[in-house]
């Protein structure tokens, strides 16, 4: 006969201090005492007055001891102790070898406090899942209904929000059961995804004053959208970006392209999402460069305020901006400028671009005669020859020059001209002072071909204009428009603004009054960043420093005006600050930086919009993605995007997948049961 191994009794003895009431450790009608009692059944506990005595086996003994301890320690940051927290506290001392967290530190980790409130993890694996989003930028909740996924996760939002690690909010779910075709359902837009997004509104009332909601909602700091609508940051599928090829429409653009952010440099496109037909609107900056894009565009900004302060640049919707574009009669919204000239691939040229310059400016090239040059400085007519091998530029008279072809011994004398065999190439011979332009070779080119370009046609035409109490600016002054236009584009590429104005040729008299001018002409007011020299000829260029140099060359948002209905398209780049340089080189960007973002019920994503919501990602920004794998409800036929990432993007950097299970379950207890009896069912291979 086998004899059953007697165990080693053991007792233990715990005091409660006075200062801890009693009821506060066993409960109202000692319902936490029956709870420890049903836990532990072999084990004797007696209490007598704030003694609490137990009797029983050495092992179990030592986990009440260690219970009590560690409900004094819960106690003592004034967090109470409930019926449910007293069962996980047991659960999670029963696994304590398995596990390095203490019931105290799960059981008292503050998340959020509003209006006498505390939020904080109940399980074990809630503090694992809280504890990732704080040191991963992407978490993803995986778990069943009732484990507090999208409630913890909106709490660290709110949390972030209000200490200032992030600017703002975006929650955002999948409206499946509309097939995210909100358009064709009645009502406003908040009224269609009303039914969709109020489990995020509940949440975001329980943490938040209610009566701030509204108007954090306006400001934008909160954003509460169906994922159908947060892709929208958009520009017509016409409107003009910029490649180190030249300028391409971004509807043509495709995943692996380049295009030019703020430092210049090229930068990748990560992401083209077709956005539909959109309401469309126009912003004009105070200089005249504008472009068109959707109202829930983004765009970097600054106020006089921010600047001031020393705040970092803020990024708005269109939208939020609009009724807000002036503060005391002055532009509100200052807009960046580039960092770094535009770092285009160099090409190989047929004439010098300096010298090129020169000709636009003040060369007659009609190809009627041989090519000739105008200007009352002879340090220009040696520099042009200087530039221009096999060319001698030689003194006719006045301020005349002609520029003749060197000739060598044995020449045949219908050898072509150097400099119009150059100018025939480039297609520019035969123009007049009103259809002259710089060709694209020059316009697109190095930044010091650029810059020479622009030097050329600042001496000859251009000139500093010197302000009392004032930076000096630069005045560059042409009949051409297309050559107008040019300078401008030549400007902007350098990180400079520049203004136009039209100055009519009628009434207008040249010289001594005697002939009047022919045509417009169009004055252009420029400004360069410093560091980049405009002049080259000596007595521009030392005016232009004596007068202080052009000072900071600045934006500003003067209008924004709806433009229309357009098909659009919204694209993400690889830059480090999100921007891209479209239509006059303004710059703008689509992705999400300095926000917290939520995508729950992330189980009815398919996997094209689990990687378009996944690439939107932004700078200093996070994302929690929360879902249970068990209830999809996706149409027949369509992969759930929830589940394929998690065998892509298991074992990535800075991507963690917390998992919870139904005793993490923290509604009603039948819930956590009701998840159980689904998983062993379907385990079965049943209902199938």
């Amino acid at each position: 006969m086998t004899q059953t191994p007697i165990r080693a009794q053991a007792q233990a003895r715990f005091t409660v201090p006075a200062k801890h009431p009693m009821v506060t450790v066993l409960g109202s009608g000692d319902s936490l005492l029956r709870v420890i009692e049903n836990a532990f059944p072999s084990t004797d506990i007696h209490v007598r007055g704030n003694e609490v005595s137990a009797t029983g086996d050495q092992r179990e003994v030592a986990l009440v001891q260690r219970l009590f301890d560690e409900m004094m320690l819960v106690l003592r940051t004034g967090a109470p102790m409930t019926e449910d927290a007293v069962e996980r506290s047991i659960a999670m001392l029963r696994d304590a070898e398995s596990q390095p967290e203490t019931p105290a530190e799960v059981l008292t980790q503050n998340i959020l406090s509003n209006r006498g409130r505390t939020i904080r993890p109940k399980t074990l694996n809630q503090k694992r899942y809280v504890d990732a989003i704080d040191k991963h930028t992407v978490v993803f909740g995986i778990g069943p209904a009732g484990t507090g996924k999208t409630y913890l996760a909106m709490a660290k939002a709110v949390q972030a929000l209000q200490s200032k690690q992030v600017n703002r909010i975006i929650l955002t779910r999948p409206a499946v059961e509309a097939g995210e075709r909100l358009g064709f359902l009645p009502g406003t837009l908040y009224e269609k995804i009303d039914p969709y997004l109020r489990p995020l509104y509940d949440a975001l009332h329980d943490m938040i004053d209610p009566d701030s909601i509204p108007r954090l909602m306006a400001a934008g700091t909160i954003e509460v959208a169906p994922l159908a609508y947060m892709r929208g940051r958009a520009q017509p599928v016409f409107t003009n970006v910029l490649t180190p090829d030249g300028w391409r429409p971004i509807g043509d653009l495709q995943v692996g392209d380049l295009v030019v952010g703020s430092n210049g440099e090229p930068t990748p496109v990560l992401g083209v999402y077709p956005q539909g037909e959109k309401d469309i609107y126009r912003v004009t900056a105070q200089d005249g460069s504008w472009t068109l894009c959707c109202g829930e565009h983004l765009w970097t900004v600054r106020t006089a305020a921010d600047k001031r302060r020393g705040k970092p640049w803020r990024v708005l919707e269109t939208k939020e901006m609009i009724g807000k574009l002036r503060a005391a009669h002055a532009r509100r919204y200052e807009l960046p400028l580039l960092t770094a000239p535009v770092a285009f691939p160099e090409r190989p040229v047929p004439m010098d671009p300096y010298a090129l310059g020169l000709l636009l400016g003040d060369g007659c090239i009609t190809g009627s005669t041989t090519p000739s040059f105008a200007t009352q400085d002879e340090e220009l007519a040696r520099a042009l020859e200087a530039a221009l091998p096999g060319v001698a530029v030689r003194h006719r008279g006045g301020p005349d020059y002609v520029l003749n072809r060197v000739k060598s011994p044995g020449d045949v004398v219908t050898l072509e001209n150097p400099v119009t065999g150059a100018l025939r190439a480039l297609e520019l011979l035969g123009t007049r002072s009103h259809t002259k332009f710089v060709p694209d070779d020059y316009l697109f080119n190095a930044a010091d071909v650029r810059l020479a370009v622009l030097q050329g046609l600042l001496d000859s035409d251009g000139g500093p204009v010197t302000q009392s109490d004032r930076t000096c600016r630069i005045q560059y002054s042409t009949a051409s428009i297309v050559l107008r236009d040019d300078v401008i584009a030549l400007v902007q590429s350098l990180g400079g603004v520049a203004y136009t104005r039209r100055r009519p040729a009628e009434g207008r008299r040249q010289g001594s009054g005697l002939a009047a001018h022919r045509y417009d002409s169009h004055v252009v007011d420029i400004r360069l960043p410093e560091g980049i020299e405009p002049f080259r000829l000596a007595r521009k260029r030392d005016k232009y420093h004596a007068a202080g140099g052009g000072g900071r060359p600045m934006r500003f948002i003067d209008s924004i005006e709806p433009a229309g209905r357009e098909e659009t398209v919204c694209i993400q780049v690889a830059a480090e600050d999100s921007l891209y340089v479209t239509q006059d080189y303004l710059l703008t960007h689509n992705t999400l930086n300095d926000a917290f973002i939520i995508l729950d019920e992330a189980q009815n994503t398919s996997p094209e919009q689990m990687k378009m919501f996944l690439t939107r990602l932004g700078f200093d920004s996070k994302i929690v993605i929360t879902g249970d794998v068990t209830q999809v409800d996706l149409p027949g036929g369509t992969k759930s995007g929830l589940r394929q990432v998690q065998q892509i993007l298991e074992g990535v950097e800075d991507v963690h997948f917390s998992r919870l299970t139904s005793n993490d379950v923290v509604r009603h207890k039948l819930v956590g049961r009701i998840v159980d009896a689904y998983e062993k069912y379907d385990n079965r291979g049943e209902g199938k």
